[in-house]
């Protein structure tokens, strides 16, 4: 499905960006596997080349412009072109807003929302000089979509990468670029901290299947998230863009565009105490269930 095409994939090291980059190189693709820890890069480059694909180490933190740039050259160095852009690297500092310090927050942000951005920005600058499309696949979260509890960071950014995905598709649609946002669940190790979780990621890292409660309720493994990826870097998918895909387990959805549910027009213009009534009677059954649902969080 993918020979040919070229992918890199930050935080491909462990967890689902090593399940993207395995599932890639297996469909044909040729890899540039991006992590901050350089031994798990390597491992998964050696994971993919001694089961007969292509795949080389590009080994940095995402957030600045020149790791970014950096990765996008490697490719075209390697390989030879690029195709296929997977923003998945991030840090996580689980902390509730009063506990969330200015390092915390900007850790998490860079990471995740600016590697996504200046990763994004070098890939399509790319695609434009290629002149032949591409794909960017990048990952937000269901922490980014609805409340998380002691997210700040995290849900910051992975709501501002699907929006940030809503407006690069539009920028990108006349040049044949692709942008997708997954939203992933899967049992790996940021999950392991949820209650419950815990006990299920330790008996999935020993190769025990997954119940079938969880997989009904979208949460298997990072493989069970692999194909979509896979079918989103492929030709095949050239008419699937701006949309933010959840997938875990046994299922794939679609999340909304947020759009406004009830609307009250009031001629002339409010008061405060018009906006008491509105709230107190025609809005009141329509205000927006904020908290999550039991399970919630995806992961890299």
């Amino acid at each position: 499905m993918l020979d040919g095409r070229v992918a890199v994939v930050t935080g491909a090291g462990r967890g689902l960006g090593r399940a993207y980059a395995r599932a890639l190189a297996a469909a044909g693709a040729s890899v540039v596997v991006n992590d901050l820890d350089a031994d798990v890069a390597e491992e998964t480059v050696r994971s993919i080349t001694d089961a007969g694909g292509r795949a080389v180490a590009e080994i940095g933190a995402v957030g600045g412009s020149e790791i970014a740039d950096a990765l996008v050259a490697r490719a075209v160095d390697e390989f030879g072109r690029l195709d296929v852009m997977i923003t998945n690297a991030g840090a996580l500092r689980d902390k509730t807003l009063r506990n969330t310090t200015d390092e915390d927050f900007d850790l998490v942000v860079t990471s995740h929302l600016r590697g996504t951005f200046t990763c994004g920005r070098a890939a399509a600058a790319r695609f434009r000089a290629q002149g032949e499309g591409g794909r960017l696949i990048l990952v937000g979260s269901p922490a980014g979509q609805r409340a998380s509890f002691g997210q700040t960071a995290y849900s910051a950014s992975k709501g501002a990468i699907v929006a940030m995905m809503r407006t690069w598709a539009v920028e990108h649609a006349k040049i044949g670029v692709t942008v997708n946002a997954i939203v992933p669940t899967a049992l790996t190790r940021m999950v392991a901290t949820i209650p419950g979780l815990g006990e299920l990621v330790e008996k999935v890292d020993r190769g025990e299947p997954v119940p079938e409660r969880f997989r009904s309720q979208g949460l298997g493994t990072p493989d069970d998230v692999a194909p979509l990826v896979v079918y989103l870097a492929s030709a095949e998918s050239a008419d699937v863009t701006g949309q933010a895909i959840a997938v875990g387990g046994d299922r794939i959805g679609l999340w909304t565009h947020p759009e406004q549910v009830s609307v009250q027009q009031r001629s002339g213009g409010w008061t405060p105490e018009a906006v008491r009534d509105l709230f107190a009677g025609e809005l009141k059954g329509e205000l927006q269930d904020y908290v999550p649902a039991p399970i919630e969080r995806g992961g890299e």
